[in-house]
């Protein structure tokens, strides 16, 4: 049995070119201690990645694996999934969708671009826009309000239209939930909607001080496309979808069940919008403490 046995090895090895004593030293070879924990941090990345619904890339799943207590180097998890081919989603060129109105020139730019955290408090600034989702019943469109500085999706709509209603319940949802103070500023393009009378009715009612980007300057509402374009390159991009049902409720699920409460933003330090006001909040109860 053992003379066969060495026989089937002394083949196999003739076979693939490499030498019994090769083979007989890697049969021997224990894992060393790095080997083990790059193995062990393999599964626990292979999970993270899994759970992000295979979005997350190196840095996101360094995040979360930090969050849950696990000490390792980004540069290693980012070797590992190149090693393992665990690939995040990367993101398509965003196409805008909504008209510009040339008539809406008095309204000017209260933003300036000071989108970055910190800069301004939860539910002071919010920013909008519209984008398409196509399906086989025909497109589908969906209205968002970000809060700025938490980048929750505080408010959203869909329908089978652009019209200014689309943005007005958006904005009444938002509203609706958020209850801000007066005084919030509403960002947006100088699409047609955003200036009809309808819509800047709705704002003025509700105390809210409007605020339009400039022409032909898209970075003026980066944080509204930036949301659409990771929309797009997380779920509908990734699917087909036959009705517009379905879509629905599967841009419900994304935005309520995953971006606002679990997505980690690197704009947020890696936290994701439910966490970032919830830590606001803990600030805002110490400092009126201390005070």
């Amino acid at each position: 049995m053992e003379r066969a046995e060495q026989r089937n090895v002394k083949r196999a090895c003739a076979l693939l070119e490499v030498s019994r004593a090769a083979f007989y030293a890697w049969l021997r070879h224990v894992p060393s201690r790095r080997q083990r924990r790059d193995e062990e941090l393999v599964d626990k990345i292979e999970t993270v990645h899994s759970d992000s619904k295979g979005t997350y890339g190196s840095p996101r799943v360094h995040a979360e694996l930090k969050a849950r207590g696990e000490v390792c180097g980004e540069n290693r998890v980012a070797r590992l999934m190149q090693t393992n081919g665990i690939v995040g989603r990367t993101r398509r060129r965003f196409k805008k969708t909504t008209i510009p109105d040339p008539d809406a020139a008095a309204v000017v730019d209260l933003v300036k671009r000071a989108f970055g955290p910190g800069t301004i408090e939860v539910d002071r600034l919010w920013c909008s826009d519209i984008s398409f989702i196509r399906t086989w019943e025909g497109w589908m469109y969906l209205a968002t309000v970000i809060d700025v500085a938490s980048r929750r999706v505080v408010g959203w709509a869909m329908a089978e239209h652009m019209r200014a209603e689309l943005a007005c319940d958006a904005l009444q949802m938002a509203v609706g939930k958020r209850r801000p103070s007066p005084g919030l500023i509403f960002h947006s393009d100088r699409g047609s909607q955003y200036t009809s009378s309808e819509f800047t009715t709705l704002l003025e009612h509700n105390g809210i001080r409007q605020s339009l980007s400039r022409p032909r300057q898209c970075w003026d509402n980066a944080v509204a496309e930036s949301f659409f374009a990771t929309l797009k390159c997380e779920l509908i991009h990734r699917h087909a979808w036959p009705n517009r049902a379905r879509a629905r409720s599967a841009i419900f699920e994304y935005i309520e069940g995953w971006y606002n409460l679990r997505r980690l933003h690197s704009s947020l330090g890696y936290l994701s919008p439910a966490q970032y006001e919830r830590r606001c909040a803990q600030l805002d109860v110490t400092t009126e403490e201390a005070a």
